[in-house]
């Protein structure tokens, strides 16, 4: 079965980052709202509509942040900053029962509230194209971080 391109959408506020916890087994982790792009639509109009639907909030383009391969479905993801001033997100009232089993929450969260490999994945979808982040990230040392003890 082939794969649908993607979209998905970094909204901030505050320097918080609007995060959907979702569950894919037995395990959680945190995303950003997002998913396929469906035929006939642009990469700009699938984020907007993957923000209403698992947001349920409409949102602006502020700027694409690139695009990035994901090697484990082999496809194409478009990302781009979304501005959706002051509304409040809530899981979408119209997802699919499997989709509200998935998606359990909404929720603004600092980068030091988000695990490393969540954060991973902001960092894979541009999150440095967004200046207070690009700023944040120019401003660590040169520690090495990495969460496992070297071999």
């Amino acid at each position: 079965m082939a794969h649908k391109d993607g979209a998905v959408c970094i909204v901030i506020r505050d320097s918080k980052i609007l995060m959907i916890r979702q569950k894919r087994g037995d395990k959680e982790y945190h995303g950003i709202p997002g998913g396929g792009i469906e035929p006939g639509e642009t990469p700009q109009q699938a984020a907007i509509r993957e923000l209403w639907e698992e947001c349920n909030v409409s949102g602006q383009i502020v700027k694409s942040l690139g695009t990035y391969h994901c090697p484990h479905v082999g496809t194409t993801v478009h990302s781009f900053h979304v501005d959706i001033s002051d509304q409040t997100p809530m899981i979408g009232p119209n997802l699919s029962e499997k989709e509200k089993q998935i998606l359990l929450e909404t929720r603004w969260m600092t980068l030091d509230e988000i695990c490393e490999r969540d954060r991973a994945f902001l960092w894979t979808a541009g999150l440095a194209g967004v200046l207070e982040f690009f700023n944040e990230l120019t401003s660590w040392g040169d520690d090495i971080s990495f969460p496992r003890p070297s071999k």
